[in-house]
């Protein structure tokens, strides 16, 4: 959701400014892994702008080739920074060394509404519009409420039973829906529009938060509740065969794997795991060469700094502390499990 929002927002706001020329990508997280990558920026064409939301602080390598290919880059992301900065033209990031703004904790779809505000002279309507979604996602992604954060979530969630988005008044409309709180709504609409359902190379949500006709808004809404059911199950399924493989085992955190686990699917999954266990929790998707996971941890655990002792055996890596992700080659499995039970053991 906060990648999804943020590229609405972006996307509405150069388009307001007059931008006619213009592309959207997703990388596909089971493919292509997250962020900035080699076959993204092969089937995009340069030179040209490439703006990276959500994602970009830690592509290093990737951002050096970007410059090759002839692309400037702007990276606009919440995430924690690395050791090394990736070479961009520009890097808005609340955490990186030297910023001055005060906050730091905004969701990305924030940082990117403040840089509407930059660009545009937003009619009420239209930022009316942008709070709605950034209401929204900055409670999908957990961050703190706030501050800043917690002005625009009051403010977005004051216009969100009102929307003139179809896709959010088809979803807010929904007959399961009728009698749960407004924030109660938010929180399932998040998680229905968290469903991996991917044409065109665009991801549900985008397609149903930017779609204009109010007929088919209410169709792909109603068969999400559908999909919605079978995501559950399929994450209680992961999650009863984690918590059997962790009976016997007395590990300082929960370091699990399967071919047949969905990529999307792990992040919850891994969050109530973390939940019941009181551990940080890394769940990966095992591929022929490479595996990528999905982090969660209780208050108090750094993922992100935990990674970094062990990123000599990373592909790629980055997040938030307390959620983040990885890509890893299968040969260094192992490796990695025993470099953060020693990091865990001794911070």
């Amino acid at each position: 959701m906060d990648g999804v929002c943020s590229v609405i927002i972006l996307k509405e706001t150069i388009v307001s400014a007059g931008a006619e020329n213009y592309t959207v990508y997703f990388p596909d997280r089971e493919i292509e892994g997250y962020g900035i990558n080699k076959k993204a920026l092969s089937s995009l064409k340069s030179p040209a702008l490439l703006v990276a939301l959500d994602c970009g602080i830690g592509n290093v390598k990737e951002v050096d080739l970007a410059n090759k290919m002839g692309f400037e880059v702007v990276i606009i992301d919440h995430h924690e920074p690395l050791a090394e900065y990736p070479k961009a033209s520009i890097i808005v990031d609340p955490k990186q060394r030297g910023d001055k703004y005060p906050f730091k904790e905004f969701a990305n779809v924030g940082l990117v509404f403040k840089l509407a505000e930059q660009i545009l002279k937003m009619s009420e309507p239209l930022r009316r519009s942008f709070l709605e979604l950034v209401a929204m996602a900055t409670i999908a992604d957990m961050m703190s409420r706030i501050e800043d954060n917690e002005e625009m979530i009051i403010e977005g969630m004051g216009y969100l039973e009102k929307s003139w988005r179809p896709g959010i008044q088809a979803l807010f409309g929904l007959y399961d829906f009728r009698n749960l709180t407004l924030m109660e709504k938010i929180i399932k609409v998040n998680s229905l529009l968290n469903i991996s359902d991917i044409k065109d190379g665009l991801p549900l949500a985008y397609r149903l938060l930017t779609e204009s006709d109010m007929k088919k808004a209410e169709k792909i809404s109603e068969s999400l509740l559908e999909k919605g059911a079978e995501r559950k199950r399929m994450i209680q399924e992961i999650i009863r065969e984690v918590e059997e493989r962790i009976l016997m085992k007395n590990e300082n955190i929960v370091f699990e794997g399967d071919e047949s686990w969905g990529l999307i699917l792990l992040g919850v999954a891994a969050a109530v795991l973390s939940k019941n266990t009181k551990k940080p929790v890394f769940l990966y998707r095992k591929y022929d060469k490479d595996s990528q996971g999905s982090i969660r941890a209780p208050d108090g655990f750094n993922t992100v700094e935990a990674m970094k002792s062990c990123s000599k055996l990373l592909s790629t890596y980055g997040g938030h502390p307390k959620a983040s992700g990885f890509k890893i080659s299968n040969k260094n499995l192992n490796k990695f499990r025993d470099c953060l039970i020693n990091y865990f053991e001794e911070t």
